[in-house]
């Protein structure tokens, strides 16, 4: 899908669903996050599904979709286990809340979850979000903090993605924590 980034050439972005409960996973080498039953499943999981049903109404569903949920999670701090929530927020980006809430149900969102992230560990040696993969093969990890602003977020983006996919010498960019940089979670 393309992201519009005002004035600059649009991003094309392919979100791939990747599993945080399963990459920190303490139970053992052969336990599946997704193959527990509904009821045992953390919100997380319930949250990649709610992207995997929004994604099969196509790229322009998704992009309404996936910033509601992620304002959701990342800045609201709402369970993503709570599918009422993950329902409204279908409505709120218009999609097919019919169907949806048949593929959120679907557990065949779960194979898709479970083949992407394999094919993730595997093939990428991905072991948190996100990750970029670039179209010359370099892929690059990226922990972020909360931005001052918008313009700032959009420049630091734009250093970050040029330093990932063109600096291949770069192994590490880390901060020392914590404490985070004082301030920036006020």
């Amino acid at each position: 899908m393309k992201i519009a980034r005002g004035g600059v050439e649009p991003l094309e972005i392919n979100w791939k669903p990747f599993s945080l409960e399963q990459a920190n996973q303490k139970v053992g080498p052969d336990h599946q996050a997704w193959a527990l039953g509904d009821d045992e499943l953390d919100g997380s999981l319930w949250g990649l599904r709610a992207g995997v049903a929004a994604g099969r109404q196509g790229d322009d569903a998704m992009r309404r979709y996936l910033p509601l949920l992620l304002q959701a999670r990342h800045v609201d701090r709402s369970d993503l286990g709570d599918r009422d929530l993950l329902k409204r927020l279908s409505a709120e980006a218009e999609l097919d809340v019919a169907r949806f809430e048949r593929d959120l149900d679907d557990r065949s969102t779960l194979d898709e979850i479970a083949e992407s992230h394999t094919y993730a560990v595997e093939e990428r040696g991905v072991f948190g979000t996100p990750t970029f993969v670039f179209e010359n093969g370099a892929s690059a990890f990226l922990k972020l903090i909360k931005p001052a602003s918008p313009e700032e977020a959009n420049k630091a983006f734009d250093a970050l993605m040029t330093m990932m996919e063109s600096n291949l010498f770069v192994g590490e960019v880390k901060r020392p924590q914590p404490p985070w940089p004082k301030g920036v979670f006020d």
